[in-house]
């Protein structure tokens, strides 16, 4: 159900955007928390921007790469925008973070997702680990998919990869 299921939905037109943009939301759900060191700097806390890659959770094959952003905010909350599906199929993705360990990160966040029509389908939640860079300008992470009926029932799953730069006034 899981790779196959999202493999298929990926290739089929329309659904494809539903399910690359569902990608990009974010992670784990823990407890809420910013960033314990302290130092802005090498916090996840910012705007990024990322290339996302959908990819075959059996095999790793990239199946659908698109831009995306990512807001990080002071406190644990995240909000998430995409190129990968039309603004009218999909809410925002809104969400919480925190730190783990070290340079690692934890986020969840869900969207809700509607036919062409405007009826509610689908919610979309993203679960991602995320490891910071040294120098904390950028970031990698893996994402696990899983996709919500009206009923709150699972329909699918899928993974994806990103890598993310800091967005940042030119010059600085």
């Amino acid at each position: 159900m899981t790779s196959i299921n999202l493999k298929r939905i990926a290739t089929s037109g329309g659904t494809a955007a539903l399910v690359a943009t569902c990608m990009l939301f974010l992670g784990s759900g823990l407890t809420v928390r910013a960033d314990s060191e302290g130092d802005e700097s090498h916090s996840l806390e910012g705007t990024w921007r990322l290339q996302l890659t959908v990819r075959d959770c059996q095999t790793g094959q990239a199946l659908r790469t698109f831009p995306a952003m990512f807001t990080f905010a002071k406190g644990g909350t995240a909000t998430v925008t995409t190129a990968g599906q039309l603004p009218s199929l999909s809410t925002p993705g809104l969400g919480v973070w925190h730190h783990t360990e070290g340079h690692n990160y934890s986020a969840v966040s869900e969207a809700f997702v509607f036919s062409p029509a405007g009826v509610w389908i689908q919610t979309h939640r993203l679960t991602r680990a995320i490891e910071l860079s040294n120098d904390g300008d950028s970031f990698t992470d893996t994402v696990n998919l899983e996709i919500f009926g009206t009923t709150g029932n699972l329909i699918a799953t899928g993974c994806a990869t990103s890598v993310a730069s800091r967005f940042e006034l030119s010059g600085e």
